[in-house]
């Protein structure tokens, strides 16, 4: 079972009724992988523990949609302090100065 499918199957759970479980129903996929989903009191789901050929192994529920709006909101603020710095004073060299001419 990989990422992909261990994401669809925890999309595929229900809701578990039961607020005081931290561990919810077991399911069997049709390969034959045991999906156990991990939830704090049922409110936050943490993952599904996959056991398959007597090995278990935890995948984490990982909101992409969340990590990459930080990202952009990361970059917008970054942009933004560049941007202010830039107003409040250049990188550029200063050419309010006098010109003098020399021959």
């Amino acid at each position: 079972m990989n990422l992909r499918e261990a994401r669809q199957a925890i999309d595929a759970l229900p809701a578990d009724p039961d607020a005081s479980r931290l561990f919810g129903q077991a399911y069997e996929t049709a390969d034959g992988s045991t999906v156990i989903p991990v939830a704090t009191r049922g409110v936050k789901p943490l993952g599904i523990f996959v056991v398959k050929d007597g090995e278990a192994r935890f995948v984490p529920a990982v909101d992409a949609g969340r990590i990459a709006m930080m990202g952009i909101l990361v970059g917008l603020v970054s942009a933004t302090l560049a941007g202010v710095a830039m107003v409040r004073r250049p990188p550029w060299p200063d050419l309010h100065g006098e010109i003098s001419r020399s021959f």
